[in-house]
């Protein structure tokens, strides 16, 4: 990419899309196009459509979704399906009709097969089903990845993907039901700090492993992907490292300075048993991360205190 070339990131104020911008102007790039959700309604195709014979952005970094953990998974499932499904085939739809140079879409490593080999290569897309509590978000992204990949078979585009891990940082959502773990866990344990709790019940039985990757270190990836690689096939981002959940919640209540009890109620929802990504293919491209995850929630952690919409929505 040209650093004076017209740069369009879905999704900017969302903490995938922030983050991105964030690393384009750190390496200088100086023509950054942002909508907001009020602006410009993705889910609406003529306004997609006017945005991009407008804007003519040369590239795309799709970061735009809806997203949530497994409860909004589980109750809203139309809804994950057709606002992501139609948000993303707008705007590639509109990249490809006005001749943008490349595209980077988002996904997420739940378009996996919920028994996967461990870890997860990028070709064990799916070989099996997928897990039920996500199963409507994995099938829209799995669509926008797989329609990217047809663009370029059949119209010789460049488009390209990348499928992270659980990602967490600045400007994610800590809503007490909505979010994901590990905001989830930041909330609950400083509020029964703030409160005097004497102990925090957690989902599940803590044995599910999991692999978390800091906001910052995506966006950074996803520069480089834009500008070193051209594929069909996606690239997973990840760590290549992964924690048992009892293990993240004791993590994340010794940096929130949390010093109750932790119980576990074991009739809620697990998810999916283990999630590691293999990562062997972003390495081999020259990449790999720099945040480690306790450095990583206390950034996290500074975030939330100091970004009280956030903290509080």
């Amino acid at each position: 990419m040209d650093k004076n070339a017209k740069i369009y990131v879905a999704g900017h104020r969302g903490m995938v899309g922030s983050a991105i911008v964030r690393e384009l102007q750190r390496q200088g790039y100086n023509h950054i196009i942002t909508r907001t959700h009020a602006e410009l309604d993705l889910c609406r195709q003529a306004a997609v459509e006017a945005f991009f014979a407008e804007e003519k952005p040369e590239y795309v970094f799709l970061a735009a979704a809806k997203v949530g953990g497994i409860i909004a998974n589980q109750t809203a499932l139309a809804d994950f399906m057709y606002e992501n499904m139609i948000m993303e085939m707008n705007v590639i739809h509109a990249s490809w009709q006005n001749n943008c140079k490349k595209l980077l879409f988002l996904g997420s490593s739940c378009i996996y097969p919920r028994l996967a080999p461990q870890p997860m290569k990028e070709s064990c897309l799916l070989t099996s089903e997928l897990e039920k509590t996500n199963e409507a978000y994995a099938l829209a992204k799995i669509s926008g990845l797989k329609y990217c990949e047809y663009l370029n078979r059949q119209y010789g585009t460049d488009y390209i993907s990348v499928m992270p891990t659980n990602l967490y940082g600045p400007n994610d959502n800590y809503h007490p039901e909505h979010s994901h773990v590990l905001p989830a866990l930041i909330r609950r344990f400083h509020e029964a700090k703030e409160s005097g709790a004497e102990q925090v019940t957690c989902w599940g039985d803590g044995s599910p492993l999991r692999e978390f990757l800091y906001v910052d270190d995506l966006a950074n990836l996803c520069v480089f992907l834009m500008n070193n690689y051209s594929d069909n096939e996606t690239v997973n981002a990840g760590t290549g490292k992964e924690l048992t959940i009892k293990a993240l919640t004791e993590l994340v209540a010794k940096v929130v300075g949390y010093e109750g009890r932790i119980e576990w109620d074991i009739t809620r929802p697990n998810g999916t048993p283990r999630k590691l990504l293999d990562v062997s293919k972003a390495k081999a491209l020259g990449w790999s991360y720099q945040t480690e995850l306790e450095d990583g929630i206390r950034m996290a952690y500074d975030d939330f205190l100091n970004n009280p919409m956030r903290a509080e929505r």
